[in-house]
């Protein structure tokens, strides 16, 4: 059945009735957009400009700098726009172009964690191999597969989308557009598309994480295996940088898409989401910034900055 949309646009949620609010809110997130792109985008810089860090571990560290930064994009812009101009309005293309990059980029990363994590894997408990199992052809595979397999999940569901009918009611319980809401509006039997959503999301989603279960169970064993409590501790921290995103990724994932929407915990939900789509692209360099040693080593150099603090 064609698409045949009775309706323009959509309203999205408010993020408050006070205008002060709304003022506070605008500032606090336009500082942690442009924090999020500025660190992002050193983070790249970094990866590119020092010849260090030329290996496969920041080669997916450069990527995930520029999904997240990405993923922010899609959706932040936007709402400092609503909040400058009390508009609660988007259109149905926009609302659906942007559903379609917020999976998209979401999805990659999902691949992307997975990808990192094997590569732990592979540094931790094959470190004999790494050199042959990650090679730069075997890394640059690896990404378009990353790549194409987070192009999946939104395609099939915007052309599924292409059935419904939107006749209102036309208002989004969020502040973007997010498919699961989206196909709550829908005047039509939206069955069919949940059901591929939960079929294709769980295959999909179970995928990349198994990849990711699977790299740190063996890192995990390896890290045990260790003999001295000091080779524990230098196996381990080889990781927990990753680790930490992974689980951090995973925890607002589960609980924003997982968790039902009941009354109860709509404000806890909206809460999660704003953390899921604005701080955690922010805490992802800043993670990586203070938990890993070549990091902070290609940040000092590059600012200039001796061990003892000081500027050179």
């Amino acid at each position: 059945m064609k698409n045949q949309t009775t309706i323009s646009s959509f309203l999205i949620m408010s993020l408050s009735d006070n205008q002060k609010i709304i003022y506070v809110l605008f500032i606090v997130f336009l500082l942690i957009y442009l924090m999020t792109v500025i660190t992002n985008v050193f983070i790249i810089f970094l990866v590119i400009s020092r010849a260090h860090l030329h290996r496969p571990m920041y080669f997916f560290l450069g990527n995930l700098a520029f999904l997240d930064m990405s993923y922010s994009s899609v959706t932040a812009p936007r709402m400092l726009f609503h909040l400058t101009t009390q508009r609660w309005s988007i259109s149905f293309k926009d609302c659906i172009a942007q559903m379609f990059f917020v999976i998209y980029f979401a999805s990659s990363e999902a691949f992307l964690l997975s990808s990192m994590s094997y590569d732990r894997y592979i540094a931790i408990c094959r470190p004999l191999h790494y050199s042959k199992l990650m090679s730069w052809s075997m890394c640059t595979q690896m990404m378009s597969l990353v790549w194409f397999s987070g192009l999946l999940m939104p395609t099939i569901f915007t052309l599924c989308l292409r059935r419904l009918t939107f006749c209102g009611p036309n208002f989004i319980n969020n502040f973007f557009c997010d498919l699961p809401h989206l196909l709550q509006l829908s005047c039509t039997d939206p069955s069919i598309n949940f059901l591929v959503l939960i079929v294709f999301g769980a295959v999909l989603g179970t995928i990349a994480l198994m990849g990711t279960f699977y790299s740190y169970v063996k890192i995990f064993s390896t890290v045990f295996k260790a003999l001295t409590l000091d080779g524990k501790r230098k196996t381990f921290s080889t990781c927990t940088s990753h680790l930490t995103v992974v689980i951090v990724f995973y925890a607002c994932i589960t609980f924003v898409y997982l968790v039902p929407n009941s009354s109860n915990l709509l404000t806890l939900n909206r809460v999660v989401t704003v953390i899921y789509t604005l701080i955690t692209p922010l805490l992802n360099p800043l993670i990586y910034s203070l938990k890993n040693k070549d990091i902070k080593v290609a940040l000092r150099r590059t600012l200039h900055i001796d061990g003892s603090g000081t500027h050179t």
